[in-house]
């Protein structure tokens, strides 16, 4: 299972909130440069869509891949109280033929993204991931190097963590704790719920970058 809520800021803060984390985290970040592809079954595979993801890490010296499968989100009226997504996903690392392979099975590619950023793994309670990228599209097949922001001065901030059936409560429990150090940057919640940015961002920004993250936190 995976435990998920997200948010977005104007690029121009990202510094700030890159000297945040540095600061929370005590690692070093990561760059990420990621080739998305959403393949989608067609109709003769059943009747139920499925959703698969094929994931390009560019940053490495040879580019290396991951097949990611995200099932569906837990119902009820615990998850409804919780203010992070609990979902199930499956994710294995694959050889450069799986796009073939996928093919052919019957997948199709519904969309490409390229995703451009840093992230920070971490443990904090759990093993956190956190992800700031752009969200970028191509006007053509693979052309990665043609790639357009798809939300100009605005970036996606992703916060992930594995969970089990037995744990995830504590692991909701650690990430909404770890998301509150973030508040007066930006807003995280589950997917689908609209936020915009944050009306403190700018004052939060200005006193990091001031004191180059500093503050006692």
């Amino acid at each position: 299972m995976e435990c998920l809520v997200q948010g977005i800021i104007e690029t121009k803060h990202v510094e700030a909130l890159e000297i945040l984390l540095q600061g929370l985290c005590g690692v070093h970040r990561e760059s990420l440069r990621t080739h998305e592809l959403c393949l989608k079954s067609v109709p003769n595979l059943g009747t139920v869509s499925s959703d698969v993801r094929l994931l390009c890490d560019l940053e490495q010296p040879e580019p290396s891949w991951t097949v990611r499968h995200i099932g569906g989100a837990m119902r009820g009226a615990g998850a409804e109280q919780i203010s992070v997504l609990v979902r199930t996903m499956v994710e294995s690392k694959v050889s450069k033929n799986a796009l073939k392979l996928f093919n052919a099975l019957g997948y199709k590619i519904d969309h490409e993204l390229l995703r451009v950023g840093f992230a920070f793994h971490f443990h904090r309670g759990a093993q956190i991931t956190v992800t700031v990228s752009s969200i970028n599209k191509m006007p053509k097949l693979h052309a990665t190097d043609e790639a357009l922001p798809v939300m100009p001065g605005i970036q996606l901030v992703e916060v992930t963590a594995p969970a089990s059936s037995e744990n995830y409560n504590e692991v909701v429990a650690a990430m909404s704790s770890f998301c509150e150090y973030l508040a007066p940057l930006l807003h995280l919640s589950k997917p689908g719920v609209k936020t915009g940015v944050v009306p403190t961002a700018a004052a939060a920004a200005a006193s990091l970058m001031s004191d180059g993250g500093g503050t006692a936190l």
